[in-house]
């Protein structure tokens, strides 16, 4: 991945405000901190991984448009974990109930909360090490169901609440939002 890594520990770290103020006036960069309060600068995504989370997006926002049982984020929106970190998935839905229970300053910020979904699509640069890392860090911190999608291999990896982990190999499949998103089946041929 590549990913510059700043250790902000000498200055004391940032608050949440500070992180905030720091992400808004470099709207270029995608910036994360990590549970160690260090900060991760990555470059915008490529066309594939592009058109590919706009994809997903737009399938679950037409199910969500459906269901209205949640909100829907983008690649753009941060989320503040638990243990402190703040990350952004490419697709993340959260249901109105807790999306309702956050104030509206949480609401317009990093809210503080971990996704109940999310999917990361792997870009040609991402590591995939990393990045089963990182399903780790979103699972711990209370995701429900995540998708980790790479392309380049046709694999899904599956991350659910108990500890499961399935693959679903090849994009003849379709993979489904399970008892988290019912009736959410997204055709994986569409990443091709």
């Amino acid at each position: 991945m590549d990913t510059l890594i700043l250790d902000v520990s000498r200055v004391g770290g940032l608050t949440d405000e500070q992180l905030f103020r720091l992400c808004s006036s470099n709207k270029n960069i995608r910036i994360e901190r990590n549970q160690k309060g260090e900060l991760m600068l990555m470059h915008p995504t490529g066309g594939g991984s592009g058109y590919r989370n706009s994809d997903i997006l737009g399938e679950l926002v037409r199910w969500n448009k459906r269901h209205k049982q949640g909100i829907v984020f983008d690649s753009s929106t941060g989320f503040t974990l638990p243990n402190g970190a703040m990350r952004a998935p490419d697709v993340a839905w959260v249901t109105n109930a807790r999306w309702e229970a956050l104030s509206k300053l949480e609401q317009t910020r990093f809210p503080p909360l971990c996704p109940d979904f999310l999917v990361e699509v792997m870009s040609e640069s991402d590591s995939l090490k990393e990045l089963q890392a990182k399903m780790r860090e979103w699972m711990d911190n209370g995701c429900r169901l995540a998708w980790l999608i790479n392309p380049k291999t046709e694999k899904v990896y599956i991350y659910r609440t108990d500890g499961d982990l399935s693959v679903v190999e090849g994009f003849d499949n379709s993979i489904s939002g399970e008892d988290v998103l019912p009736d959410f089946l997204y055709e994986l041929k569409e990443l091709r």
